[in-house]
């Protein structure tokens, strides 16, 4: 970063830090997806509506690496549910340098595949977040994740 901008390096290597995020969670390589996160990170999924309230109320809320190492826990070693897969898309990235930090908005789009089923959309909305150089690269300091429908398929089991 230079001087309060962001350099074509750094706007590279930010897309390929949610690269690396979407491909580790559709591969379900979870130790990949923490190490992509500082170790005081925060990460919430909130609806559009509590957000644009600024309501607090999240539907998912981890304030540590350690609270998402118990998530990564639950996922392989205590849930039980109807298996499917997730296919991850973002797009549309807005970077502002934040302080020594980076600002980023982007949208989503995460589709569910089921055995046998035709595949759906699941969730679409826009992550608010921060990322933060550090010694192995940048990193996840803060994802917000504010999705647009009132309504989330089933249950939520795997991050956003």
């Amino acid at each position: 970063m230079i001087a309060g901008r962001l350099t074509i390096e750094d706007r590279l290597a930010i897309e390929d830090l949610y690269a690396a995020y979407v491909a580790a969670l559709d591969e379900r390589r979870y130790d990949d997806w923490l190490a992509l996160f500082t170790e005081d990170c925060s990460y919430r999924l909130v609806s559009r509506e509590n957000y644009e309230r600024g309501l607090e109320l999240s539907l998912l809320a981890f304030e540590s690496k350690g609270m998402l190492q118990d998530r990564i826990f639950g996922i392989r070693e205590t849930l039980f549910h109807e298996p499917y897969y997730q296919r991850h898309l973002i797009a549309n990235f807005v970077f502002t340098p934040d302080d020594g930090a980076i600002a980023v908005q982007a949208n989503y789009v995460v589709i569910r595949t089921k055995p046998a089923q035709p595949s759906e959309v699941y969730n679409t909305g826009r992550s608010r977040d921060r990322i933060v150089p550090t010694p192995d690269g940048f990193r996840f300091a803060e994802r917000v994740c504010v999705f647009d429908s009132e309504l989330i398929l089933n249950s939520l089991i795997y991050p956003i």
